[in-house]
């Protein structure tokens, strides 16, 4: 086992708890390898059924993922608390830190909360003026569509899924896909089945695929996809929305203004579907805003989940984003980051480098080899995302996040990569 932790127990219940508590206690960190079956047996005393049995449930928590011959290892975002802040990526000081996925705080408008009275429990919810503003934002939706609101895409994800789905239910999912997404439907017992991107959103053939395959939900980024980038194309629009009409859609458009690209969505042609616009990328992360749109019975299941558990988003935050509406365009902040996107992929194709990001803030490079990448780009002072957190069974890459970019950066930054990868290359001339 690469880590010195010591998992105890004598029973599945037992060995679990052990594991969770190192994964709790920071012991056990995200990615964290934990040892094979039979070894672990072993060293225990026990049987393999017994340690098989304990990752088996730690699996169906979400805490531990499986992947044939890497084994078993800690997941990226286990849901628990660790007694320290523990990070995906964990970024050693004196690094340029391009790996977090987040905007730039330059360009995100300065949050002011308006004075309000306080809101008591009969007269809170969504407020009349908010779903009025959202709806004139949101693109053309069935008549019969009900809007709320939720904190964030993944929470909205969460209520969707929940409302319809059980344990074991089979969910399409983009590959690569949003990691965060992967974790969440991990923590649900949901199954993810893969689905291919390409820069004009999911694939035909890979829908088609998953649709053979019995799911029972579909998510779908329409822009700025995290993390390659894809943008759902007209002509894509047009050839997926009549294949999914038999399933639960959930439609993720968490960039909005920022795209840079028009909007072509997928969903409102069946009977149970969602379209989620997040708050956070264009005003930032703080706001824990998504409008959440959807057909009548989604949406009225979402609302009393939400009436059991948080209640309501908050009305303070409900009139920050409403003001912000009004005062604040992130388009300019779009056109930024489209400049530093362009560039960071021109000066990468210049140097033989294939790489995408036809929107969003990051920028997909396929490696051979992720591991030796990011170290070597470690060793240029450099912190991206592996691409292991974001792949279900596409093949390797990195994730770079170019949202603080600096022009003078980029240049610097394309030789490091390139130099990566002709590095990782060089073992393998004259197989």
């Amino acid at each position: 086992m690469a880590v010195h932790y010591r998992v105890s127990g004598e029973t599945a219940t037992a060995i679990a708890a052990s594991i969770e508590e190192g994964v709790r206690g920071g012991a056990l960190k995200p990615g964290a390898a934990l040892p094979a079956v039979r070894a672990l047996a072993v060293e225990l005393g026990v049987s393999p059924a017994t340690v098989a049995s304990a990752y088996q449930r730690l699996r169906q928590r979400g805490i531990v993922a499986t992947a044939g011959r890497n084994g078993t290892r800690v997941r990226s975002a286990p849901p628990i608390s660790a007694l320290r802040s523990t990070r995906a990526v964990a970024v050693p000081d004196g690094l340029r830190n391009l790996s977090s996925g987040e905007p730039d705080p330059a360009l995100l408008p300065r949050l002011q909360t308006t004075s309000a009275a306080n809101v008591g429990y009969s007269g809170a919810g969504p407020l009349p003026e908010f779903l009025a503003a959202a709806k004139k934002r949101l693109p053309r939706l069935p008549s019969d569509t009900r809007l709320t609101l939720v904190s964030g895409s993944l929470d909205g994800m969460d209520k969707v899924l929940t409302a319809h789905l059980r344990p074991g239910d089979r969910v399409g999912v983009e590959d690569p896909g949003w990691a965060a997404c992967l974790d969440l439907l991990a923590v649900l017992g949901l199954v993810p089945v893969p689905i291919p991107v390409d820069e004009e959103g999911p694939t035909l053939d890979g829908v088609l695929a998953a649709l053979e395959r019995g799911v029972s939900a579909i998510i779908v980024t329409t822009r700025a996809q995290n993390p390659t980038g894809a943008a759902v194309s007209a002509a894509r629009a047009l050839l997926l929305r009549p294949l999914l009409k038999d399933v639960l859609v959930i439609e993720d458009d968490h960039a909005a203004e920022l795209a840079g690209v028009p909007l072509h969505s997928v969903a409102g042609e069946g009977p149970r579907w969602a379209f989620l616009r997040s708050a956070s990328k264009p005003y930032g992360p703080d706001l824990r805003c998504a409008v959440l749109a959807g057909d009548p019975e989604t949406v009225s299941r979402v609302e009393g989940r939400m009436r059991l558990t948080s209640g309501w988003v908050s009305t303070l935050l409900q009139r920050t984003l409403l003001q912000l509406w009004e005062t604040f365009d992130p388009v300019q902040a779009g056109q930024v980051y489209d400049r530093r996107r362009d560039a960071m992929l021109a000066a990468l194709r210049a140097r033989g480098v294939a790489a995408f990001g036809r929107t969003g803030i990051n920028v997909w490079i396929p490696v051979p080899d992720e591991t030796q990448v990011i170290a070597a780009l470690r060793d240029a002072g450099y912190a991206v995302a592996p691409g292991s957190l974001y792949r279900v069974a596409s093949p390797p890459a990195v994730r770079v996040t170019i949202a603080t970019l600096k022009e003078s950066e980029v240049d610097d930054l394309a030789d490091a990569v390139a130099r990566a990868i002709r590095n990782d290359l060089r073992p393998m001339v004259g197989r």
